[in-house]
């Protein structure tokens, strides 16, 4: 296998997933950078990071209320399949072409640093995870393309469902894969793959010799997107009525969201249309049974997965079950531990992802 020099360019360190694959293809050989816009307050993994400017920050947000167009600010569990496909990304009005103009000029005195600092031009393949140049008006990978270079979008969340596609990036990129099975509906070059996952770094927890009752986890990193607003009330009915302790794992670092995690007996990631995120990746890799739904189709494809899934409807009675039966909790742990080892190891995404831009 050639030894490929690679950059993931991504607004942030998404869930983890570009660093995870930049790992990876390090394992595997390859010089691969990850080149971030700003970090995650999650902590997670950084390596070269621009901490670009009006981001982050509340007045950014305040300021995208009155500017973007109200269905991109709109995260939800439900599947929403637009009249064109791809949705495409364009200013919703004058004002916001014009903000974002300026903001791309603001930033590209420190974006041309960077490049020439770090020699970014001078790589073989360019992997967008989130489909976004370093500035909205594409300037880098029109170049990157124009040298010859190989250029891949990776989309990793609600960037297809809710913002769309750069039209320019869209044109120019040599193959398209998303880690979110839904997204097939939303791209008609779109490729599945695995959330990239080293189940290797979290090991196996074990079971509490002294408490008296079960602990039920819920991480929801967006409430609207997880479908919290129907989950966090039955847990606390089971709370009263059954005892089980509560943890609500919100607004922490990734070191300590993964420490109360270890602690739980059962885990429950989302409901919805939407699928498993990989917070239950992270409870099956440490023994822990997941509750999620499912992508409608995913169930079909991958008959043989671990998830107990739930809806609205039954996820009461399917955690009254786990908290009974001792015996399929650690039978669904183990077992999912050894699915994700399987299907989520990033060196097979990795792989899969570079055998369909034809670079393998």
């Amino acid at each position: 296998m050639a030894r490929l020099k690679i950059v993931h360019i991504a607004p942030t360190n998404i869930s983890g997933v570009p660093g995870e694959l930049v790992r990876a293809e390090r394992e595997m050989g390859h010089d691969s950078r990850l080149v971030t816009l700003f970090r995650d307050r999650r902590r997670y993994f950084e390596d070269i990071c621009l901490e670009l400017p009006f981001i982050d920050f509340s007045g950014t947000r305040w300021i995208k209320k009155w500017v973007s167009a109200p269905q991109r600010q709109r995260v939800d569990n439900r599947l929403r399949v637009p009249e064109h496909i791809p949705l495409y990304w364009r200013p919703h009005s004058g004002l916001e072409r014009l903000l974002v103009q300026v903001r791309d000029h603001v930033w590209q005195k420190k974006i041309n640093r960077a490049i020439a600092a770090h020699r970014l031009d001078q790589y073989d393949v360019y992997q967008l995870d989130g489909g976004l140049d370093l500035t909205r008006q594409p300037r880098f990978m029109p170049a990157m393309k124009a040298a010859g270079r190989v250029i891949i979008c990776c989309y990793t969340g609600s960037d297809l469902r809710t913002r769309g596609v750069i039209p320019e990036i869209d044109a120019i990129c040599d193959t398209v894969v998303s880690v979110e099975f839904d997204h097939r509906q939303l791209h008609p070059r779109l490729h599945h793959v695995f959330f990239p996952f080293d189940s290797r770094r979290l090991q196996p927890r074990r079971q509490p010799s002294s408490r008296t009752c079960l602990r039920i986890g819920h991480a929801p990193t967006s409430r609207a997107a997880k479908g919290s607003d129907e989950i966090i009330p039955v847990l606390e009915a089971l709370s009263r009525e059954k005892g089980a302790q509560i943890a609500l794992i919100e607004g922490m670092s990734y070191d300590a969201a993964i420490a109360l995690k270890g602690s739980c007996d059962l885990f429950v990631d989302q409901i919805g249309d939407l699928g498993y995120g990989i917070n239950s990746l992270e409870a099956l890799a440490m023994g822990i049974p997941a509750l999620t739904c499912l992508a409608p189709g995913f169930a079909e494809a991958y008959p043989d997965h671990p998830f107990v899934v739930v809806d609205a409807n039954n996820l009461q009675p399917q955690i009254e079950r786990l908290l009974v039966d001792a015996e399929l909790r650690e039978q669904l742990g183990r077992s999912g531990r050894e699915w994700i080892a399987q299907h989520h190891d990033a060196r097979a995404v990795v792989e899969k992802i570079h055998q369909l831009a034809g670079i393998a």
